[in-house]
């Protein structure tokens, strides 16, 4: 609101600065006087979409393969210098380096990979500032590990819905996410470069700091516990006078801009927020499994997955209660060496895929060509994959539906993970009958297994 952004030779460029709410006006009068003259009260049209789609949240998380016993955990930032993207964590923190791919390597260590779901939005002018592929090659390790980078324009506000807990800066982003009862912790939030009577310089006052030294999966999990979704009420008053009216109002401001009567058939509507498309995690880093077998007689196994990123592992180098623990690699990492030597070989496709299919073909071709792979697990669908031992073992993998009969949205490879935790422990497959228990924190999957061919 200062007047090198509204004023053209001391005049408003514009014929009408709308403004979401009376706090705004306040303010417009202290830091540019000659711009309230065009000031006009009428909503916030992102916020009343954002608000009329909290009903889908579900199929929000769904269409990112997020179930009910996983947390997204949304990377949201801005695109000034002091921003979580321009910030630099030499200046605040301890020599990790630029600030949000330090941030994204220690988030891809510390939560498992089953357990969390990690995305980033980013501001549009990052992406048309420094181009779509730097962008991307910036973020390359990040994705590798399995981040999905919301497209500029599209997706964000579904993403914001569907998370459990939002990390940004001083973005509108993270201050929707805060109005809308999100969890928030906030992280390169520069005060001097606000209006100190802002309501987005008071979340900054008021939100958690995600500190650098400590576990981040501590702080995001008390963050998400110790919530409470009045926390940010007066903020969200703050965000628009008039929720859910911004389409009447800002038609009928436009009509009056052109000078023509406003249609009198029918109410100005929005455009309700799509549901996206199906885009579970791809992660081609190598994996590090941790694995227990839990239970013999009826069999189960604990499986926590993490991808590496090149930073270290749990706090510490912990493997838990873990007994062993193995390397699992998508077969298009590009990781060439790590693939070499992978114990689980893992590929993501059609079961009628003609270029490597049918599954069972894929596994026998894939165990001659890695000598060293234990394992080779083909997985065809959200919720199921084929497997083949070393031993000879055939089978596929498939995980129950829920009670409303959805699938599991769990990586199958995390199945596969069990399979090989259970004959590398001397154990035969077949001593496991037709049903695996596989479990990924707090989470427990039904694996039923149907052997494919004879041993």
């Amino acid at each position: 609101m200062s007047p090198e952004w509204l004023l053209e030779d001391g005049r408003p460029l514009a014929a009408a600065t709308v403004l979401s709410h009376p706090e705004q006006l306040g303010r417009l009068r202290a830091s540019c006087p000659e711009a309230v003259p065009t000031a006009v009260l009428a909503g916030d049209p992102c916020y009343d979409r954002i608000l009329a789609a909290l009903p889908h949240r579900d199929r929000f998380r769904r269409a990112l393969g997020v179930g009910p016993d996983r947390r997204l955990i949304v990377i949201s930032s801005t695109w000034s210098p002091r921003s979580l993207f321009g910030g630099d964590a030499t200046e605040q923190d301890d020599g990790a380096g630029e600030l949000l791919t330090w941030l994204l390597s220690r988030l891809a260590a510390e939560l498992p990979a089953d357990e969390y779901r990690t995305a980033a939005v980013l501001h549009p002018n990052i992406w048309h500032g420094h181009g779509p592929g730097q962008v991307r090659a910036w973020l390359d390790g990040a994705r590798r590990a399995g981040l999905t980078l919301i497209p500029p324009l599209d997706g964000w506000r579904q993403a914001l819905v569907a998370a459990d807990c939002v990390v940004g800066d001083h973005g509108s982003v993270t201050y929707y996410a805060a109005s809308i009862g999100v969890p928030v912790l906030v992280r390169g939030f520069p005060q001097q470069d606000l209006d100190p009577l802002s309501p987005v310089a008071s979340l900054g006052r008021t939100a958690p700091v995600l500190a650098a030294r400590g576990s981040l999966r501590a702080q995001i999990d008390h963050a998400i516990a110790a919530h409470r979704p009045e926390r940010y009420k007066e903020l969200a008053e703050q965000t628009s006078s008039s929720p859910g009216e911004s389409a009447v109002l800002l038609r009928r401001l436009f009509y009056r801009l052109m000078g023509i009567a406003e249609p009198t058939g029918g109410r100005a509507r929005l455009d309700p927020l799509p549901l996206p498309r199906f885009e579970p995690a791809r992660r081609t880093a190598p994996v590090r499994a941790l694995t227990r077998v839990v239970g013999v007689d009826r069999p189960e196994v604990s499986v926590v997955r993490y991808a590496d990123a090149g930073e270290p592992g749990p706090p510490g180098g912990s493997q838990g209660d873990a007994e062993a623990c193995h390397t699992a690699v998508n077969e298009d990492t590009g990781e060439l060496d790590r693939l070499h030597i992978a114990d689980v070989v893992i590929r993501y496709g059609s079961e009628d895929d003609p270029r490597v299919g049918p599954p069972g073909a894929w596994t026998a071709e894939t165990l001659d060509r890695y000598p060293y792979c234990g394992l080779a697990a083909y997985v065809d669908g959200p919720d199921r994959c084929v497997v083949r031992t070393r031993a000879g073992d055939l089978v596929r993998l498939a995980a129950a539906p829920d009670a409303s009969g959805r699938p599991d949205l769990c990586d199958p490879a995390a199945y596969a993970s069990a399979v090989h935790a259970w004959v590398s422990a001397g154990r035969p497959l077949r001593q496991a009958g037709r049903e695996l228990t596989v479990r990924t924190g707090t989470a427990v999957h039904r694996v039923t297994v149907e052997h494919l061919a004879p041993r």
